[in-house]
């Protein structure tokens, strides 16, 4: 299993733009191997609002499937026409994939 983290930092007063991007999945969560997706807001920051859209694939090649799709090309091209017309709202991104070593649940409690 994997976790890939776009951490995305965006201009002061854009944070209700990137929640509502991203609030209802529009294709991925259809894909072969995807697990879940969250949307991370980190705290304390100052000159930027940063979040980071955490997807889980059950593996790297399912993760490759979608980022190679049309659904995933089509879906950044039209960001990059809202911004063509609009200020860049985007301050900088950086992509990590991560490999799942493991995951701990809680534990069922007796009743």
């Amino acid at each position: 299993m994997i976790v890939v983290i776009n951490t995305i930092q965006v201009k002061p007063g854009y944070g209700d733009v990137m929640k509502e991007r991203f609030r209802s999945p529009k294709s991925v969560h259809t894909f072969p191997g995807f697990v879940r997706m969250e949307l991370l807001r980190t705290e304390g920051t100052e000159q930027y609002e940063e979040y980071q859209v955490c997807t889980t694939w059950e593996s790297k090649d399912a993760f490759d499937g979608w980022a190679q799709s049309d659904s995933f090309k089509q879906a950044h091209a039209r960001r990059q026409e809202d911004r063509a017309g609009s200020s860049e709202m985007v301050v900088g991104n950086k992509i990590t994939i991560h490999e799942v070593l493991f995951s701990h649940l809680p534990a069922l409690q007796a009743h």
